[in-house]
């Protein structure tokens, strides 16, 4: 079969590899389709330590099982599949504390390997975390599994009933997947990016305001009336906007820190913003099964169309010009078809 392999920053190459047999528990599936995200765009440019390069490369996909190990239930040689790449072992310290997202072993038995004909997916991943493609959602929209239930993980400890306005700052695939999921919970949204095209796309999706960054203050101030957002969700990874992020959100607003910055990075707020006017400022990673099973229903429910989020799709072959495309800022995300 082909297999993308990840050598080194910005150097791809396609190898012959053989398809991998099922062990015990395990599942076998033929991808249909794997889509690049931003954690792979930043490995490509990069380098990413969730990533090992040399190695296998890819995480969201969608497709058909191919064949099925000893003792696997519910999917069998055919079935049409929908999964992530990960599962906790449910047997460490803070899987105990109910703390899946951050079990000690869950980044070190993931299933890397999805821009591949075929992917391998671990007896827990199974078991935990790989659903039935139903025929209403494409392979495409399946594929959507990984990056939305990241996206939907921090709301899980947030009171959404109590939000009224967001801000959300990065038009990415992530900031306009949390402007999708945000909409559905009738929540006014302002969405900011430098990238004119993302702003249309924020706009088709609902958002109520859209706005290029340096206007950011204007624009809540117009639209809060100088209170500010209940929420402020940060999708950039950029140590300045990390920074600014608190300046948008009212007293006793909430601000959630999705985008990664590189590791090492120190950030500085105001102690008196921070103390008096009691923000939360919280941090965001991964997701718990619980999180897979929320996305998976929201996509399944069709209340919101993020099939717009896809820019397009190239043959496995030419994954390189996709990731050329979005280290240019051209699209948004793009599929890959072995």
């Amino acid at each position: 079969m082909k297999q993308v392999i990840l050598i080194e920053p910005g150097k791809i190459r396609i190898s012959d590899v053989p398809i991998p047999e099922p062990s015990e528990g395990e599942i076998v599936v033929k991808v249909d389709t794997s889509l690049t995200c931003g954690t792979d765009l930043k490995a490509y440019i990069r380098g990413h330590n969730l990533i090992p390069m040399p190695g296998p490369f890819g995480h969201e996909y969608s497709g058909t099982v191919a064949s099925v190990g000893k003792g696997v239930q519910g999917f069998k040689e055919g079935t049409e599949v929908m999964g992530v790449h990960s599962a906790p072992c449910l047997s460490c310290k803070f899987c105990k504390k109910g703390l899946h997202h951050l079990c000690e072993t869950i980044m070190e038995k993931k299933a890397l390997g999805a821009f591949a004909e075929y992917l391998l997916l671990p007896a827990h991943v199974v078991k935990q975390n790989l659903y039935l493609k139903p025929k209403i959602l494409s392979f495409e929209e399946a594929a959507l599994l990984e990056p939305f239930s990241c996206t939907v993980h921090p709301y899980s400890k947030l009171k959404l009933d109590e939000v009224e306005t967001a801000l959300v700052i990065g038009a990415g695939t992530i900031g306009l997947m949390h402007l999708a999921y945000l909409k559905t919970k009738g929540i006014k949204v302002i969405i900011s990016d430098f990238f004119d095209d993302r702003l249309s796309l924020a706009l088709k999706m609902n958002a109520d305001h859209v706005t290029a960054p340096h206007d950011i203050e204007n624009i809540v101030k117009e639209t809060t009336g100088a209170f500010g957002v209940d929420l402020v969700v940060e999708c950039t990874g950029q140590q300045g906007v990390w920074e600014k992020a608190v300046n948008y959100v009212r007293r006793g607003g909430t601000v959630v820190l999705f985008g990664g910055c590189i590791s090492g990075t120190s950030v500085t707020y105001d102690t008196k913003r921070l103390h008096y006017d009691e923000l939360t400022i919280t941090g965001s990673f991964h997701y718990t099964p619980e999180d897979v099973k929320t996305a998976y229903l929201v996509l399944l429910d069709k209340s919101m169309d993020m099939s717009s989020l896809i820019s397009g799709e190239f043959p496995l072959q030419d994954i390189k010009k996709a990731f050329i495309q979005l280290k240019e800022g051209k699209g948004v995300k793009y599929a890959l078809k072995p």
